[in-house]
């Protein structure tokens, strides 16, 4: 049995929520995003979030705007729209239900490490 593989169809499974709800937040630049997923330990690589990030903007429910950079050329900062909100709050409720389930049927489980 592959855990590695395992954990890793987890976090892809939640990713697309938990980079909606850092865009709720408000308007963002991809490598923050990038930054804010690995500092919560959702170990992700760039060449992931940017297929992600253009195709929730595809299906509206992201939009952007450049800004201007004193660093080098404009960037693109990102922003959910009143869809990608409603499409949030959906999810959310969702995660809060699967939270909930997957409490209730592991909370007998015992921490392997005692």
């Amino acid at each position: 049995m592959n855990v590695e593989n395992a954990q890793a169809q987890m976090r892809k499974g939640v990713l697309e929520f938990c980079v909606l709800a850092i865009i709720s937040e408000g308007a963002i630049y991809p490598s923050d995003i990038i930054s804010k997923l690995k500092t919560s330990r959702l170990l992700v690589a760039e060449g992931t979030v940017y297929p992600l990030l253009n195709r929730l903007k595809n299906m509206e429910l992201l939009s952007y705007q450049w800004v201007e950079s004193s660093s080098g050329p404009p960037r693109k900062y990102y922003e959910l729209t009143d869809t990608g909100r409603l499409f949030l709050h959906e999810l959310h409720k969702t995660w809060l239900e699967l939270a909930h389930a997957v409490t209730v049927n592991t909370q007998h489980l015992k921490n392997p490490a005692t």
